[in-house]
């Protein structure tokens, strides 16, 4: 299922390009804290993450607290687990750049079968 479809059954919001949106500006976000330049997989749900809290924040946006009808709200950057997990995939800089280790292609890795050809 595709992020935009699990937003919407996550949250009930039918604006596709709202959603799609916010997923963008979230792995925006995740990719330059983690000084990345390609998602790891296990950062999939942390970016869906952030676009939910993204989505139910809009409209307090540079609130740092509320008080509506006896009832008072604090808003917080993102939630502690939320930095918990990027701290993990976060990339040291060093001298100014950030060092990703590149996969290797399946065609640039020899096969083992090509040891054992017949003659």
């Amino acid at each position: 299922m595709e992020d935009v479809e699990k937003l919407k059954k996550l949250t009930g919001e039918s604006d596709t390009e709202l959603l799609s949106l916010l997923l963008d500006d979230a792995k925006e976000f995740v990719l330059s804290y983690t000084n990345r330049t390609q998602l790891p997989p296990a950062l999939q749900k942390t970016v869906r993450d952030l676009a939910v809290i993204a989505l139910n924040r809009m409209g307090t946006e540079g609130e740092s607290s509320r008080s509506e009808g006896g009832e008072s709200y604090s808003f917080e950057d993102a939630p502690k687990h939320i930095y918990g997990v990027l701290d993990r995939y976060r990339l040291v800089r060093i001298g100014g750049k950030a060092y990703e280790i590149k996969k290797e292609s399946a065609e640039t890795i020899p096969s083992q079968d090509s040891s054992t050809e017949k003659g």
